[in-house]
């Protein structure tokens, strides 16, 4: 697969044969059935899928959030699936930024001081956790509304405050799930926009949607449907399909 203009396609993601099992009563539910997939270094993959597809759990994994009952999960040549929660901690905080649908800031803190969150919890010093954070506020165009509330600022405004805070750790993967799914189409637009411009950088990320339309923002896109990948290819492949 092309990655985002990298010459050398290195693998960061590794999933080898997943399994999530959950017992519901009689019924064993099979939210992820043997998925196999690697994404390399600088890729923008969409993985896309209706609710109750498997999508959500396969995020969950991928984001350190849960492990596979079985299987294989590399995340940049380290072996998740076997940590400790601490671990898995540890790891969310040193190679993932994540980017929700809600945005998740603190309504207590300032802008600044959320964007600050993941490296407090990595021990940076003060001095160096505010020049991070605003070189992060300056990179979406908000360092002049460091010192607002989330209720101060608009959606789009706190969406890309949360793509700050997910830049300041400079984690190895960007995880953004359904980052447009509170906005309006001009803002998803140009937070949209966004996301290729930090791939076009360089920037490995991976976006979780239920919408065809949004995943087509994408380089690749990754469809699952009854716990199983379904399709894997580029986006024009998965244009012609749709």
């Amino acid at each position: 697969m092309e990655a985002g203009g990298n010459d050398v396609a290195e693998p960061l993601i590794e999933l080898r044969d997943i399994y999530k099992i959950y017992r519901m009563g009689e019924e064993e539910v099979r939210a992820n059935d043997g998925i196999s997939l690697t994404i390399c270094r600088g890729e923008f993959v969409a993985i896309v899928g209706k609710s109750g597809s498997g999508k959500s759990t396969l995020m969950n994994i991928i984001g350190a959030l849960d492990v596979p009952t079985s299987g294989k999960y590399l995340l940049g040549g380290e072996e998740v699936e076997e940590m400790s929660d601490n671990q898995l901690a540890r790891i969310r905080n040193k190679m993932i930024g994540f980017i929700f649908q809600q945005y998740n800031l603190l309504s207590r803190l300032t802008l600044l001081e959320n964007v600050e969150l993941p490296l407090l919890y990595a021990g940076a010093g003060t001095a160096e956790r505010r020049e991070r954070a605003m070189d992060s506020l300056k990179r979406v165009g908000l360092e002049e509304k460091w010192k607002s509330l989330p209720s101060q600022l608009s959606g789009g405004q706190q969406q890309r405050g949360s793509i700050a805070r997910a830049l300041a750790g400079s984690p190895s993967l960007i995880l953004a799930d359904e980052p447009t799914g509170a906005l309006d189409s001009k803002t998803s637009r140009e937070v949209l926009d966004f996301l290729k411009k930090l791939n076009d950088e360089g920037n490995t990320i991976v976006m979780i949607t239920h919408d065809s339309t949004i995943a087509m923002e994408a380089r690749r896109v990754v469809r699952v449907h009854d716990g199983k990948i379904n399709f894997d290819g580029d986006v024009n492949e998965y244009s012609a399909i749709l």
